[in-house]
């Protein structure tokens, strides 16, 4: 059998940066229902495509493919005044104006505490690197089930 649209796909694989840095350690399985449905990035996807069970793949992608480039602008500090009083470096804090960002607590120094909406990968080039483990074929129903409890997630 080979990967191709609405197959389920288990793959065990290593992320890595361009300076060799394992970015992954102790998570290195992923399952994802292959065919466009954004499971994952659409140029590994293209790339494990046609594939098969025991096959090996090492994909790099750029930020632009993955998180993209990394925004200065997502960084802000903020009056510790206006923010939560149990505040601690690492918190998510969502914003008030509705846009879908998530700001992280980086610093936390006198008065001002410094969030960043960055991904904690953008900027960076990804490499992955594994092998296709198992392959399931789907019927209509597990498909529409994955695809709502995806749905639902976000």
């Amino acid at each position: 059998m080979k990967i191709t649209k609405n197959i389920l796909v288990n793959i065990d694989y290593r992320l890595s940066d361009a300076d060799g840095n394992h970015l992954n350690p102790g998570e290195n399985e992923l399952i994802y229902l292959h065919g466009g449905y954004n499971h994952i990035f659409s140029a590994l996807e293209d790339a494990l495509d046609g594939k098969e069970v025991d096959d090996s793949f090492t994909v790099t992608l750029t930020p632009e493919q993955t998180f993209g480039e990394y925004k200065e602008e997502l960084v802000v500090q903020e009056p510790l005044c206006e923010l939560p009083e149990d505040l601690y470096i690492g918190m998510e804090l969502d914003t008030e104006d509705n846009s879908e960002l998530i700001y992280v607590v980086t610093d936390i120094k006198d008065k001002f505490a410094l969030l960043n909406a960055n991904h904690p990968l953008a900027g960076r080039t990804l490499t992955f690197e594994g092998k296709i483990t198992e392959l399931q074929e789907l019927n209509d129903e597990e498909i529409h089930e994955i695809l709502e409890h995806k749905h639902h997630d976000h």
